[in-house]
């Protein structure tokens, strides 16, 4: 038998298909790996001062779940919810982006939105799904990194106007951000509700709009809008009368003024009526307006 030598055979393509597999098996984490860096590093970019937010409760709040928004623009999100060293309020840590770094100074006010019936309809009903979200308003001072957060909408802070004092032996239906009405137009909010020097009344602050600041007088009456009343009788029928939807859900304000009365002066308080009088509804004083902006 003569002796051969076995030739070496070329690596089928079938062989060389392992190889390359496992060089792409590694592949693909080194990509991941370089993807995940980028993102990491532009998130560290993009978030900017880190902030304390104190509130009385801290219900549905989620670290990295719960965002801060301004003007319906997501512009934080929630690090950490603690309880505070006294116990007695709920401690948020938040973390804003870079470009809304200013938004937290001196005047800031955050608060925690919710659904809730605040008037004709359910305000905060998109976070029956998603949960509660923060809302700001931005501040106009020094930067700060740490606030006091409010327990419902601040919707007087944001109207503009004047501020007015009326008295009453009780609040009834009012509550802030109850709507003001001159003449059935809205025309401002309740602000807030306290006890009187004394404690023996009710004061409830309006904020009356700029524009409409004219229509109060020395002579000017508030009464009580809220509510629904019913006139007439068997042979005339039944009327009810609402000042506005709004109004019999979370009350209101209505106020008229008298014809040829002086403007109102600082720090006058007035009393707040249950129910107007026939001559009131009958002013119609001159007053001139300023143009709507």
């Amino acid at each position: 038998m003569g002796g051969g030598r076995v030739s070496a055979q070329p690596h089928s393509k079938a062989a060389r298909a392992p190889r390359r597999l496992y060089r792409l098996v590694w592949v693909i984490p080194l990509i991941a790996i370089v993807v995940a860096g980028e993102i990491v590093v532009e998130r560290v970019r993009e978030w900017g001062p880190e902030i304390t937010i104190t509130f009385a409760d801290g219900g549905g709040l989620r670290v990295g779940q719960t965002p801060i928004k301004y003007r319906g623009v997501q512009i934080g999100e929630v690090v950490d919810v603690d309880l505070a060293e006294d116990y007695r309020k709920v401690r948020v840590k938040a973390r804003l982006k870079q470009s809304a770094a200013a938004i937290a100074s001196e005047g800031a006010v955050f608060w925690i939105v919710r659904p809730q019936l605040t008037g004709a309809d359910i305000t905060g009903l998109a976070t029956v799904l998603t949960g509660p979200e923060i809302q700001v308003l931005p501040g106009r001072g020094e930067q700060r990194k740490v606030f006091a957060g409010l327990d419902n909408p601040p919707a007087a802070l944001e109207v503009q106007g004047v501020d007015v004092v009326v008295r009453a032996p009780r609040p009834k239906s009012l509550k802030p951000n109850s709507p003001v009405y001159y003449r059935g137009v809205e025309v401002g909010v309740v602000g807030k509700i306290e006890l009187a020097p004394g404690a023996g009344a009710a004061d409830i602050h309006l904020v009356i709009r700029r524009r409409f600041a004219s229509l109060l007088r020395s002579g000017s009456v508030f009464w009580n809008a809220g509510g629904a009343s019913l006139t007439g009788g068997l042979l005339k029928g039944v009327t009810l009368e609402v000042e506005s939807l709004r109004a019999l859900l979370v009350g209101g304000i209505e106020f008229a003024s008298p014809p040829n009365s002086p403007p109102m002066k600082p720090g006058t308080v007035f009393v707040l009526y249950d129910a107007p009088r026939p001559e009131w509804l009958a002013w119609t004083p001159r007053i001139t307006l300023p143009a709507a902006d």
